[in-house]
Parts: C-alpha cells; sequence; structure tokens
C-alpha cells in the first residue's frame, strides 16, 4: 500500500506538470502534436536521469525511486496521446506528418534516455 501511495502522489505530480506545459506552449497551426512529442522527450530524459542515477547510487530509497520513476514520469509522459494523435493524423491523410512524430518520438526518446544515462556516468 505503500508504494502505491508513492506512485500515485508522483503521478499527480507529473499530471500537473504536463498540464502546465500544455498551457505554456502555444499549438502549431499544422496540427503536429509538438507538445507531446516535447513531453514524451523531457520525460524520456528524465526517467533516463533517474535510472541511471538510482543505478549508481544504491542507497537511494525504493520509495523514492517508485515515486520519480512510475509516479512522475508515468503521470508526465504521454503514451496513450501519442498512439491517439498518431492514429488521428494517419486517419486524417497526414501520412508523412503521423510518420515523422512517430519516428521523432521513438528515436529522440531513446536518444534523451542515453544521453541522461551518459550525463550520470
Amino acid at each position: 500500500m505503500r508504494a502505491c501511495l508513492f506512485v500515485g502522489l508522483g503521478g499527480a505530480v507529473g499530471s500537473i506538470f504536463r498540464y502546465f506545459i500544455s498551457l505554456f506552449l502555444v499549438n502549431n497551426a499544422n496540427g503536429f502534436p509538438f507538445k507531446t512529442l516535447l513531453i514524451n522527450i523531457l520525460g524520456s530524459f528524465v526517467i533516463g536521469l533517474v535510472a541511471a542515477i538510482a543505478g549508481k547510487h544504491t542507497e537511494i530509497s525504493p520509495d523514492m525511486i517508485l515515486f520519480l520513476k512510475t509516479g512522475i514520469c508515468g503521470g508526465f509522459t504521454t503514451f496513450s496521446t501519442f498512439a491517439l494523435e498518431s492514429s488521428t493524423l494517419i486517419q486524417s491523410g497526414k501520412i508523412a506528418s503521423a510518420v515523422i512524430y512517430i519516428m521523432a518520438s521513438i528515436v529522440i526518446s531513446i536518444a534523451a534516455v542515453i544521453l541522461a544515462q551518459l550525463i550520470v556516468r
């Protein structure tokens, strides 16, 4: 039950961060989901940092790792929204935008995790 509390509190924090980003960034007129792309890249970077730091510093509480990785990063990132927006782009005939969005989300997010891990090393 304690773990659920840490995950839930972190999820609330992550969701609030995501909401704030959606308030401050302006929508692009062409409909490309830049906000979600940015959120997924940032979230991937942060989860990479947390994982690398946790691996390097075993004295960090497992509750804190749950709070940060599963809670905050899970509440902040938006893979379900990514899937919906990709589908919407495809269904609206914007195939090139969909492919760019999908590839950029995957490749840059993975690169962000690697970069974060390299920074910690």
